[in-house]
C-alpha cells in the first residue's frame, strides 16, 4: 500500500523452490554411499576431444557426458531426491521493503534462491514490488495528489475541509472565492526518496467545485437573486472575455 511505501514495511512471502535434500544433505547419494570420481573425466567435469582437419589437429573441450560436468558419478542415487541433491519445498521469506520504493522495482535477496544441484551454492531471490492503487491519493514520483470536492457555496463563501493524507487527515481553511482546479501544496507531505528518508516530496491538494444539476423553484429564485447581486468584476478573470459576453447577452 502507499502507507507501506511511506514508512517501509516488513512483508512475508511464500515461494516454492528447490532446497537441499535433508536425506542425503545435498550429495544426491543414497544412505551409506558417496559419489565417486568420474572415470571418463577424472573428476574435472570436462573432456578433451582431438580431431583432424585440413589445418591440423583441433582440440576442443566440453562437459563430460557421463557425469554431466559434475566430476562425480552417483552409483546409488538417493531415494528421496533421485540423485539431484534437491527437493521442492514451500518456504516463507521475510522481505524488508524500504520506504520510498516505486512500482515495479525489484529487491534482491542474496542466497535465498534455489539451492544448486548436488550441494552447489544457492542462487538469489528477486522480488518485484507492486503497489496497490489508493482510492483517494495518486502518486507521481515523490509527489502525491489529492482531490477535494467542494460545493459551489463552499467555494464562494470559504470553508474548513479535511484533506486525507497518508499520515492522517489535515485541516485546511479555504478563503472565499476558491476556483475550480485551484490547488494548495502541503510541503514535505509526499513520499520519501528511497535511501534518504529526510528528503520528501509534497502533497498537492486540488479542489473540484461541483455545481448542482437540479434546483427546486425556491432555490432557483435565490440563485437568480444572487446572480443579480454579484457584480461582473467579482468573478475570476481567466476567461473574462467569453464570460462577459455571455452575461451581456443574457442581460
Amino acid at each position: 500500500t502507499l502507507e507501506d511505501v511511506l514508512n517501509g514495511a516488513a512483508v512475508e512471502i511464500e515461494v516454492d523452490s528447490a532446497v537441499v535434500c535433508g536425506d542425503c544433505t545435498g550429495t544426491g547419494a543414497g544412505s551409506g554411499t558417496q559419489p565417486v570420481t568420474c572415470s571418463d573425466c577424472g573428476g574435472s567435469g570436462q573432456v578433451r576431444r582431438v580431431r583432424q582437419s585440413m589445418l591440423g589437429q583441433m582440440v576442443t573441450s566440453g562437459p563430460c557426458t557421463r557425469c554431466s560436468g559434475m566430476g562425480q558419478v552417483i552409483m546409488t542415487p538417493c531415494g528421496v531426491c533421485r540423485g539431484d541433491g534437491r527437493v521442492r519445498e514451500r518456504r516463507t521469506h521475510n522481505v524488508d521493503v524500504p520506504a520510498g520504493i516505486r512500482e515495479g522495482q525489484t529487491l534482491r535477496l542474496t542466497a535465498r534462491g534455489e539451492a544448486g544441484p548436488r550441494g552447489g551454492p544457492p542462487g538469489d531471490l528477486y522480488v518485484q514490488v507492486l503497489v496497490e492503487d489508493d482510492p483517494s491519493i495518486e502518486r507521481d514520483g515523490l509527489d502525491l495528489y489529492v482531490r477535494v470536492d467542494l460545493t459551489v457555496t463552499q467555494a464562494m463563501l470559504g470553508a474548513t475541509v479535511q484533506v486525507p493524507t497518508l499520515e492522517g487527515a489535515e485541516t485546511i481553511v479555504l478563503q472565499s472565492g476558491t476556483q475550480p482546479g485551484e490547488s494548495r501544496t502541503l510541503r514535505g507531505k509526499g513520499m520519501p526518496m528511497i535511501g534518504n528518508d529526510r528528503r520528501r516530496g509534497d502533497l498537492h491538494v486540488v479542489f473540484a467545485v461541483h455545481v448542482p444539476t437540479t434546483l427546486d423553484p425556491a432555490a432557483r429564485l435565490l440563485a437568480e437573486q444572487l446572480d443579480t447581486a454579484i457584480p461582473e468584476d467579482a468573478y475570476a478573470k481567466g476567461d473574462g472575455g467569453l464570460f462577459g459576453r455571455i452575461r451581456r447577452r443574457r442581460g
